[in-house]
């Protein structure tokens, strides 16, 4: 039989200790115990390491693998704070940028001075495109995402919708206003851009179906990602990161169509955001799987 000990991470001071535990008692059950002897820290508000500064060790851990001094385990614990589902933050990350475009485009007499105003039709396919990318996100999250964790501070909604909804009002001001020109080499630029753009949304669609297919319903097994008989997946023969590298391409083809710096502004923020995300993804299947193809790159192929 085992001894788990939990310690303060920031103290150092014991907090509990559970005795008599089979070696197959995993820490989401360590943490249900602990829950239960702390009732304001629910199992989503915990993290448990192994040190302080530690990874924060996964829910289906067996204590048995964990280091011991003879049958005792030490973890430590830190308070992850108030919680909130990753579908729900995902939602009203998506659900801001799709109001708030249309409602400056619906109601442009709220934000100009100008009563009535004829949309171009770059404007209008603007409109089209940006609104068509966030009802597939919603739709993704609701029907296509599976997710590690169920939960993610609720501080992170705070700050995640604040990227999204303020750069959806800086881009629908400047795409609505009744100054907007369009392309500067006409319909050439703009059609290339919106191929590109579709192309690009087709892509991280296909990744994210091949994301879903690759983990069994109800678990959260981890394999490496292989390109299928869909053309567009065959962008992980590249990148371990094929959905962001389209996610990229697509707002790229958004800037062009639209000739947009407030969009390029908001595809740079992106693509370093998602470089940072696709660098440690990266690094995680590389350390987790010893056969991993060493030719892959995060995010650009052959660059990065």
């Amino acid at each position: 039989m085992m001894e788990v000990q939990v310690k303060d991470s920031r103290t150092s001071k014991v907090l509990e200790t559970f005795k008599n535990l089979s070696g197959t008692t995993t820490i989401g059950e360590i943490k249900k115990k602990f829950a239960i002897e702390r009732k304001k820290f629910q199992p989503s508000q915990q993290s448990l390491k192994t040190n302080k500064n530690g990874k924060s060790l996964q829910d289906d851990v067996a204590i048995s693998t964990l280091p011991a001094e003879g049958n005792r385990v030490v973890v430590y614990f830190k308070d992850l704070g108030t919680q909130i589902g990753w579908s729900t933050v995902f939602l009203a990350e998506y659900a801001g940028p799709l109001v708030i475009y249309l409602l400056v485009h619906c109601k442009s007499e709220l934000f100009y001075e100008v009563t009535k105003y004829n949309y171009s039709w770059p404007q209008k396919l603007a409109m089209y495109c940006w609104c068509g990318h966030y009802l597939k996100r919603i739709l993704e999250t609701v029907f296509i995402h599976k997710f590690s964790h169920e939960t993610m501070p609720l501080k992170n909604l705070v700050k995640n919708c604040s990227y999204y909804w303020g750069f959806a009002a800086f881009i629908a001001y400047f795409h609505n206003h009744h100054l907007y020109t369009s392309a500067i080499y006409g319909d050439r630029q703009l059609y290339a851009g919106l191929a590109l753009f579709l192309f690009s949304e087709i892509g991280n669609l296909s990744i994210h179906v091949l994301f879903k297919n690759l983990r069994p319903k109800g678990s959260t097994v981890r394999k490496i990602p292989y390109p299928t008989l869909n053309p567009f997946t065959f962008l992980f023969t590249f990148v371990s990161c094929p959905n962001y590298t389209y996610e990229v391409l697509a707002w790229l083809g958004y800037s062009i169509m639209c000739q947009s710096l407030p969009g390029l502004i908001f595809t740079l923020a992106g693509f370093g955001q998602m470089t940072i995300w696709a660098l440690g993804k990266h690094r995680a299947y590389k350390k987790e799987f010893n056969n991993y193809p060493k030719s892959r790159k995060s995010i650009i192929p052959f660059v990065i």
